[in-house]
């Protein structure tokens, strides 16, 4: 499974929606499966940031190169639980779980307040200052129960944005 040149099993597919925790349908994983062959090109059977970079929605994302690092060597079970976060289907603890990894850019399982600035930076281009993003989130964080000089873990981040009224649709069409 991977390669551009062979085919999905019928375990191959339960599998995948075992690890994705059933969030696509089978049909969706045949379909998610022929697309990753497509991003595949040279058929090694993992999708490098180059050819990532080939879908035009990604490219023009302000988020593109902190998921680049996110997405760079992904193998087709990895891809799909990459794309499982966009799925309507995903429970909001696990579209936390996404966003928080974009914001850790280091990996070391914490946010800081340097690392919210950076991505509210690329968000918001040249339309904020950084001293305006910068009041911003430390209002933001001080309602929060936080300040600037906190660390925020994965739990800090649910705490923050699991809200009923909070919605997140971003969703990532599979055919």
């Amino acid at each position: 499974m991977g390669s551009a040149s062979s085919t999905l099993t019928q375990y191959d597919i339960e599998d995948v929606q075992e690890h994705c925790n059933n969030l696509f349908s089978q049909q969706e994983i045949v379909s998610l499966y022929k697309r990753f062959c497509q991003l595949d090109r040279t058929a090694k059977g993992f999708i490098s940031a180059d050819e990532f970079l080939s879908v035009p929605e990604f490219a023009v994302n302000p988020l593109s190169q902190r998921l680049l690092k996110m997405v760079d060597g992904l193998n087709f079970k990895d891809f799909v639980v990459f794309l499982s976060a966009f799925n309507p289907k995903a429970s909001m603890p696990q579209k936390i779980e996404l966003i928080f990894k974009v914001y850790d850019s280091d990996y070391n399982g914490k946010v800081t307040f340097k690392d919210i600035m950076e991505v509210l930076r690329d968000l918001s281009g040249s339309f904020m200052s950084d001293k305006q993003i910068e009041d911003v989130l430390i209002k933001v964080m001080q309602e929060a129960g936080y300040n600037k000089d906190s660390s925020l873990l994965l739990d800090d981040f649910v705490k923050i944005l699991d809200h009923p009224g909070l919605k997140m649709e971003v969703e990532v069409p599979v055919d």
